[in-house]
């Protein structure tokens, strides 16, 4: 269970890396960082990147039920 977990974590923080990645190509010159967090801030894909972390880190940090 833990593995699947992590698994999930991992898809999920790496579709959200991905996006906010690509969602640097909106950054011009014209606009600055505080408004591409903005932006970012707005988009639920994005938030994928913090869930996925948070789902490897508590499939990594909690001791396995195993008997």
């Amino acid at each position: 269970m833990r593995i699947f977990i992590y698994l999930v974590g991992f898809g999920l923080s790496v579709i959200g890396g991905v996006t906010s990645i690509a969602y640097l190509n909106l950054l011009t010159v014209e606009r600055g960082w505080l408004d591409y967090f903005r932006f970012i801030s707005t988009r639920i894909e994005c938030y994928f990147f913090l869930v996925g972390i948070l789902l490897m880190w508590l499939s990594l940090s909690f001791p396995s039920q195993e008997e």
